[in-house]
């Protein structure tokens, strides 16, 4: 192992240590990664700790450049695999409220047929290459005959490249980042074909988050949704709300009561201590008219597969929208059955990609409803 892949190992240590015992414990991780790098001898003697949480996302980044050799604010690129013979390109979008840029993968199916369009939504440090290595999309892409597009967050909208799905202005139709997320969407509808009744949105953590947000506020573009280990649209105003909100305490909910629009798959793993369970309850509170809950043992290879074990729920609102909701025995916060060449991934969890994709390919977008 090279002393930069060291490194970084240590700083992924050093967040983790962050997130489940405090800052004094994540400063001694990070003391330990420069007193072992003969590169950082120098700043080893007086090293500056991060404070704050901005700072720490900082340190990140830089953590992620030293050990990548790439700029700070650059998305590393990864090479696609040679089992994926599609094409995955790098494109930008612009409108009124900025500029981001995202992949698109293109298979080599794609003829004259409208295909299924899904847009997938990062989680905090990652990118649009890790999160299609992660969840092995465009390798199933490439089976099933779909078209993916990975709208990438900018490291100058957020440091830790989160979508800031808490503030009011990304919490409407049409402004902020979800006009940048429906601008790529559309941009991708305009440039192939595309079902319009089957586009789809998913996301992880934050990303998904933004992604029932986005089914929330544009039901006529979206057919369904994934939210993946992710928070209702809603349940926070601010960053204070939303922290609350993902410790599983009081959040802000004047939006997660209204009534569902469009069907929606939630994967939660129940060990999850970034974004709290509770969460993933909040998302398909609005579907309580109908409740079927599935046998864990139906859902699961058994011991011998090494599988986690699962409980699903088949839910139906009202007004006859349908959900289901996946909680992952013993799981935490990552994409369940993802591969380790991405981050935030749980191998042994359910296939949550495949699982996703039989429930959006079950929901069409109706023409003509709401």
């Amino acid at each position: 192992m090279k002393i930069n892949e060291d490194f970084l190992k240590s700083m992924k240590e050093a967040f983790d240590l962050l997130r489940t015992k405090g800052p004094k414990e994540a400063t001694a991780a990070v003391q330990r990664a420069l007193a072992g790098s003969t590169a950082e001898a120098d700043h080893a003697r007086t090293p500056h700790m991060p404070q704050s949480a901005n700072e720490w996302a900082q340190a990140w980044t830089q953590a992620q450049s030293h050990a990548h050799n790439t700029a700070p604010h650059a998305p590393a690129e990864r090479t696609v695999e040679t089992d994926t013979p599609g094409t995955f390109s790098t494109h930008t979008f612009s409108n009124s409220a900025g500029q981001r840029q995202y992949k698109l993968y293109v298979p080599a199916v794609y003829s004259n047929e409208p295909l299924p369009l899904i847009v997938m939504l990062h989680g905090c440090t990652q990118n649009a290459d890790d999160f299609a290595a992660g969840t092995r999309m465009n390798e199933m892409a490439e089976r099933q005959g779909f078209i993916v597009a990975y709208p990438n967050q900018s490291q100058a909208a957020n440091h830790s490249a989160c979508w800031n799905w808490f503030k009011p202005a990304n919490q409407q139709r049409d402004q902020g980042e979800p006009s940048l997320i429906a601008g790529i969407t559309r941009e991708v509808m305009a440039r192939y074909r595309v079902d319009p009744a089957r586009v789809y949105i998913a996301g992880l953590s934050a990303g998904g988050a933004m992604a029932d947000i986005m089914l929330k506020t544009s039901p006529d573009l979206y057919a369904a949704a994934c939210v993946h280990s992710g928070l209702a649209y809603g349940s926070a105003k601010d960053l204070p709300s939303a922290l609350a909100a993902m410790k599983g305490g009081k959040a802000h909910r004047s939006r997660s009561h209204v009534e569902p629009q469009r069907p929606l798959i939630v994967f939660h793993g129940d060990a999850d201590t970034t974004v709290h369970p509770s969460n993933a309850t909040a998302l398909v509170a609005g579907f309580d008219a109908g409740v079927t809950t599935l046998s864990p043992l139906s859902h699961t290879a058994g011991t011998a597969s090494g599988q986690r074990g699962c409980t699903v729920q088949r839910l139906v609102a009202t007004n006859g929208v349908e959900a289901e909701y996946w909680s992952i025995h013993g799981a935490g916060h990552a994409w369940a059955g993802g591969s380790q060449h991405g981050t935030y991934t749980d191998p042994s969890g359910p296939d949550a990609a495949t699982e996703m994709l039989r429930f959006f390919l079950a929901h069409p977008r109706v023409s003509g409803a709401h």
